[in-house]
């Protein structure tokens, strides 16, 4: 019996299939990885998101067809953002951890590479002397040379994986601070909330203006979902809201304190200063999200900063 189950804890996995039976194949040509860890494979990138019906439908009726019996296991209900949140931050530890120690490998394999080559070059014969055609020393140098190239180019790639491996590990020590950055934690608010927008119009319907002749406007409409349809959107407008929630607690944290600005339309005016990536400007108009600076370049235009994205505020002086 094979069953492919998904949760939004696990992500979707698939359970029975053995060495030599043939669904490797299958699983690969669907996307499917391996993973040593978990002794199964697995669909990347399906933890805490909705399940991807397509690849589940087409993977079983795959296996099905080559004689499989399958059994679909869907548990869709979404986690609270919370605890999605802890537990990417502990697999990012533990990633980070993990390259850190690869890293230090790396870097004592690249020492001993470099002794290695050091020593090798020793062997050499001094003052860089050449090879004596005939001589009965030839063969002994031409492999003393060869031995000296071969240890020089190990120490150079085991140097180059070394340092790739320390880059990694620095990437990766930094992923979560990258995640929790203030202007990038008000990015995703918005992001959630435009998502949040979008699935309540396609639940309940909406119109859209295409274009206008004269009075005359042209619309076009969209009936509110249906079904099994309008359940997944109800469901998915819950995981969003749950999500705005938790990083609007998180953006609350980070103002009070200091971490971020609280900008807005009711503290920033017209004639005021506001300092965006290093320099200070003159604010020209208060927008309901954003302000307008002149050209950040010199130019005779305008440009639009988002209040979240401001460093710095000082009122006009009159």
């Amino acid at each position: 019996m094979t069953i492919i189950t998904h949760s939004r804890e696990t992500g979707t996995l698939i359970q029975g299939t053995a060495k030599g039976d043939g669904a490797n194949t299958i699983l690969k040509a669907d996307g499917w990885r391996w993973s040593r860890n978990l002794g199964t494979w697995y669909v990347p990138n399906t933890r805490d998101r909705a399940a991807r019906g397509h690849i589940i439908k087409g993977t079983a009726e795959q296996l099905r067809a080559a004689g499989f019996t399958v059994e679909v296991d869907i548990d869709d209900t979404a986690r609270p953002a919370a605890a999605v949140e802890q537990d990417k931050a502990r697999r990012a530890g533990e990633r980070a951890e993990a390259l850190a120690a690869k890293a230090e490998r790396r870097a004592a394999a690249a020492d001993r590479a470099q002794e290695g080559a050091r020593a090798a070059d020793a062997r050499l014969p001094e003052g860089g002397e050449p090879i004596k055609i005939g001589h009965h020393s030839e063969s002994r140098h031409r492999n003393a040379i060869a031995r000296a190239d071969r240890a020089t180019r190990r120490a150079i790639d085991a140097g180059t994986e070394a340092t790739q491996a320390a880059e990694r590990a620095e990437t990766a020590a930094l992923a979560t601070v990258r995640r929790y950055n203030p202007v990038t934690v008000a990015n995703r608010i918005e992001t959630l909330q435009a998502d949040q927008r979008r699935a309540e119009r396609q639940l309940n319907g909406h119109s859209r203006t295409l274009f206008t002749v004269g009075e005359q406007r042209y619309t076009e409409n969209h009936d509110g979902a249906q079904g099994e349809e309008a359940q997944r959107l109800r469901a998915r407008i819950q995981e969003l809201a749950d999500q705005i929630n938790h990083w609007e607690g998180v953006r609350a944290e980070q103002i009070a304190a200091g971490h971020a600005n609280s900008y807005g339309p009711e503290t920033v005016n017209k004639g005021d200063q506001v300092r965006f990536r290093g320099s200070w400007y003159e604010v020209r108009r208060v927008n309901r999200k954003s302000v307008t600076i002149p050209s950040m370049i010199g130019g005779s235009w305008t440009d639009t900063v988002p209040y979240h994205e401001l460093s710095g505020h000082q009122p006009a002086a009159f």
